[in-house]
């Protein structure tokens, strides 16, 4: 199985599932994600399981292709980043956050992005 395929198979599931969390309890993680920037601890936790997460998935493909495996490319520098961003910025990763998820609407539009993108990378590994 080739490691695209392979992340899809992971990443595509967790993204469904995340995102129908959040449509269905869009109060609790407004909350959560409320708590969450305004935790240090929690920010740190989330950038030490960020960037090997991210680093793992770029050593086994980090392909600029021109079709959806750039995708799983992309996915893992934004894992790299973010989580680098959590362990030496923990205080301008809370401002991102509290910026990002300030809105009413921001929890239901990544509920859909996670869901649409969940869905894409589920269908590509369990199709392949």
């Amino acid at each position: 199985m080739q490691p695209p395929v392979f992340i899809a198979r992971l990443m595509g599931p967790y993204f469904v599932v995340a995102g129908i969390g959040m449509l269905l309890n869009q109060a609790a993680y407004a909350a959560m994600i409320a708590e969450f920037v305004h935790s240090n601890a929690l920010i740190f936790i989330s950038g030490v399981l960020s960037l090997p997460a991210g680093l793992a998935i770029l050593n086994v493909h980090r392909a600029w292709t021109a079709d959806w495996r750039v995708i799983v490319t992309i996915l893992g520098w934004l894992a790299v980043i973010g989580g680098v961003l959590r362990l030496v910025l923990p205080q301008v990763t809370a401002m991102i956050g509290s910026t990002v998820y300030a809105g009413s609407a921001a929890v239901p539009i990544f509920a859909v992005i996670a869901l649409v993108l969940g869905g894409f990378l589920s269908v590509k590994g369990y199709r392949a």
